[in-house]
């Protein structure tokens, strides 16, 4: 018996000898094999981009557009390029977008630019406009700008509008649906789950627990809501209506309506948008390869695309001039959270930490925080505050620069800055507080599992398995209220008005930018460079470069991303790589999964929030 255990032992430690020779095999060839396409890609001079001396700029746009992109590590990038996997959120940021459409107005190799949005992800209005004003822009060096798709959703069709002509498939589709928020309710599922909802909220219009507290949307929130939607969807249809030269009217709002022109065309779609103006021309691909030949000018169609295009202009390196004076860029964009949190996300000590970085800097005489937030954790918005109001005792003025979103918690760090500048279509305001917490002692009971104990105290053993006693829901609501009027005041001292006067218009209420400025939470209207010329202003500086403040990259990550750049040019590329298709189940799934890590994810450590979670359409 004894020596058959040996011999069963020296077997099964042989064997796991030899796996553990075939595992560090295997990870000294994969790390070797990356290692070679490193050197390589160092070594090689086969990866510049050459722009052809005549040819067609594509916008061809591959994700959502962003003001920050949220930081992926290098080596998972590298990963995903090597075995063709897709990044579950691809960005792309606003301004290289627009440094691509500027550098092309002067440059004479670039004949035509060419839209072509299929792959362009969600941007909102704010940023559509940035982008049509510089697509405009373009236009004045009396270059063409053709638009070309099978397809255009709303947002895409949005950019379109902006082109001197849309051509669309013969067989193609565009319909546009407006604006809406619809969202999922969640109340009789806890009931029967028997799971006790604790929600403590101030503000009529607080809208973000609904989803927990009711089984639909409650009149006030749909009175708000319907307000800013109309109002977005009115700046949507008069600037298309404009760019395209038609009236308003040629929108269809009623199914009847819209039932009527389909039939006046057999149902067919691209007929449709032909005889409805929404675009100029029905053209199959290869009518749009030649014609575009044509406007190209060369005996082929020369083209290059949006990323070897910002590879060409964007130095890897930013040059930084030491010497001259400064306007500080600070981007706060995502939901804001407690502690240190990366790039794509609000932390409260990271983001106070670049402010700090540009009160610090001698160099520096204003900062522009350009926000993009639906708000989240109060106590980190209150951190960013703190550091506000340093930079400005500092005698450095700051400028609120509000992109898409600065409600709720974006509102609260935008109204210690010197000046408020919003577009007309930022969502803003959401001045109110809630916090709300399950526990989940009566679904355990169903289970036959009890929680009992004793403490020191009447609060002592508080937690997800005890219910809350009707004191603690006291204690709880006197912390909600007590961090309204803390809001309340910091934007009563800050927009020279009374509380009194903050109350009417907060209440949690959600306004759009050119309405917040007509009710005193916004100074002026504007784009960044305009919030850029506003702060110089303020510091009573002519000559100025500005200086993005971010967070930088270890030496070891720079080092990895700098190599993965290059490695990427010699992995095979799929034709489709960037395109991704979500099935209707899985979208489903997709949205609840993003509501519930929208909460799970707050961790503010008094648990009060200021968060529109309503803000998103």
């Amino acid at each position: 018996m004894n020596e058959q255990s040996t011999r069963l032992g020296r077997l099964t430690s042989s064997v796991f000898r030899l796996i553990n020779i075939l595992r560090k095999t295997i990870v000294n060839i994969v790390f070797f094999s990356i290692l070679l396409i490193f050197i390589v890609a160092i070594s090689a001079d086969g990866d510049q981009i050459i722009v052809p001396n005549q040819t067609a700029l594509v916008l061809d746009i591959s994700g959502d557009i962003v003001e920050q992109k949220h930081l992926i590590d290098p080596m998972d990038t590298f990963v995903n390029e090597a075995f063709d996997q897709k990044p579950e959120a691809q960005e792309v940021l606003l301004s290289d977008v627009t440094d691509v459409i500027s550098n092309a107005k002067f440059d004479d190799r670039v004949k035509v630019l060419v839209l072509k949005l299929e792959k362009m992800g969600s941007a909102g209005l704010t940023k559509l406009d940035i982008i049509g004003q510089q697509l405009n822009d373009f236009k004045e060096s009396g270059k063409k700008i053709i638009a070309i798709g099978d397809q255009f959703n709303q947002d895409q069709y949005y950019l379109a509008s902006f082109a001197d002509e849309i051509w669309l498939n013969p067989n193609g589709y565009l319909l546009l649906d407006g604006y809406g928020r619809y969202q999922l309710y969640y109340k009789s599922a806890l009931d029967k789950l028997e799971i006790s909802q604790h929600i403590f909220r101030v503000g009529t219009y607080k809208s973000a627990v609904e989803p927990y507290m009711r089984d639909d949307m409650s009149s006030a929130a749909k009175e708000a809501n319907q307000a800013w939607l109309d109002e977005l969807w009115m700046h949507y249809k008069n600037n298309v209506a404009t760019q395209r030269g038609f009236t308003i009217d040629n929108f269809d709002e009623s199914l009847s309506a819209l039932i009527t022109k389909l039939q006046e065309v057999d149902g067919k779609i691209a007929d449709y948008a032909l005889k409805n103006d929404w675009v100029d021309h029905l053209k199959s691909r290869e009518t749009v390869l030649n014609d575009l030949t044509q406007l190209v000018g060369s005996d082929k169609y020369q083209r290059i695309g949006f990323n070897d295009y910002l590879k060409t202009i964007k130095p890897v390196f930013p040059i930084i001039n030491p010497t001259s004076d400064k306007v500080a860029i600070v981007v706060a964009k995502g939901t804001i959270l407690d502690g240190k949190q990366k790039p794509g996300t609000i932390g409260g000590d990271s983001t106070a930490a670049l402010l700090k970085k540009a009160r610090k800097n001698e160099q520096v005489k204003a900062v522009v925080l350009r926000v993009d937030s639906p708000g989240g954790s109060a106590y980190a918005s209150d951190i960013i505050r703190q550091e506000i109001e340093l930079l400005k005792q500092s005698g450095k003025p700051v400028v609120a620069s509000m992109g898409t979103y600065a409600a709720s918690g974006g509102y609260w760090i935008s109204a210690p800055a010197d000046k408020i500048i919003a577009a007309p279509t930022t969502i803003t305001g959401s001045i109110g507080i809630f916090g709300f917490f399950m526990t989940f002692e009566n679904t355990l009971n169903k289970l036959g599992i009890n929680t009992d104990g004793v403490g020191t105290t009447e609060f002592a053993g508080l937690g997800l398995t005890r219910a809350i006693s009707p004191q603690m829901h006291q204690i709880f609501q006197m912390g909600i209220e007590r961090g309204y009027k803390d809001f309340l005041t910091l934007v009563a001292n800050n927009r020279n008005m009374t509380i009194k006067q903050v109350d009417a218009i907060a209440q949690g209420r959600v306004w759009t930018g050119t309405k917040a400025k007509s009710l005193g939470l916004v100074d002026e209207l504007g784009d960044i460079d305009y919030a850029i010329t506003a702060a110089a202003d303020l510091a009573k500086i002519n000559k100025f470069d500005t200086l993005i403040v971010e967070q930088e990259l270890s030496p070891k990550d720079k080092f990895l991303e700098s190599l993965v750049g290059k490695a990427a040019v010699f992995l095979p590329q799929s034709p489709d790589a960037a395109t991704y298709s979500v099935g209707p189940i899985k979208k489903l799934l997709t949205k609840l999964a993003n509501e519930f890590t929208a909460i799970e994810q707050l961790n503010d450590p008094q648990g009060l929030y200021t968060l529109c979670l309503t803000c998103e359409i």
